[in-house]
C-alpha cells in the first residue's frame, strides 16, 4: 500500500460542510479497506475510503509514524484525513470495520468539515 498524504479538511469542497451528505459504501465490511463515497445534496460525488490501520498481516496497512498520528487524532475525537491512490481516505484505529466504527468515523468526518454529524448519513452494504 502507497504511503499516505495528509489532506487538510479545508481544502475539500465546501459542501461537504454545508449540506445533508451520504457516506455511501461500495464494498462489504470485510477487511481493513471500505471503499466508499460522499455524495452531498446538491454537490458532485467523492470517493472516500474507510481504512483500519492497524492490520498487519500479510503486510502492515500504515508505517508507525501514521499510525500514531491516527491514533492521537482518535484519542482527541478528531480523525486523520489521506489520500491514498489518490482517493480520500479516513484513517482510523483497527483492524477492521463494524457498523458502530464506520457511524463514529463518518461522524467525525462530518465534524473535521465543519458540520454536524446529524446532516450525515451512512449506507451501508451487506456481504463483500
Amino acid at each position: 500500500m502507497p504511503d499516505p498524504s495528509a489532506v487538510d479538511p479545508f481544502d475539500l469542497p465546501e459542501v461537504l460542510g454545508t449540506s445533508d451528505v451520504v457516506w455511501r459504501a461500495d464494498d462489504g465490511l470485510a477487511g481493513h479497506r471500505v471503499r466508499g463515497r460522499l455524495e452531498p445534496v446538491g454537490g458532485e460525488a467523492l470517493t472516500c475510503d474507510l481504512l483500519a490501520v492497524d492490520d498487519a498481516f500479510p503486510a502492515p496497512v500504515a508505517d508507525e509514524a501514521t499510525r500514531l498520528l491516527v491514533h492521537q487524532a482518535w484519542r482527541h475525537g478528531q480523525v486523520h484525513l489521506a489520500s491514498y491512490d489518490g482517493r480520500l481516505t479516513v484513517l482510523v484505529p483497527g483492524t477492521s470495520f463494524t457498523a458502530a466504527l464506520v457511524l463514529d468515523s463518518v461522524g467525525r468526518l462530518a465534524k473535521a468539515l465543519g458540520a454536524r454529524p446529524s446532516s450525515y448519513a451512512v449506507l451501508l452494504r451487506l456481504g463483500d
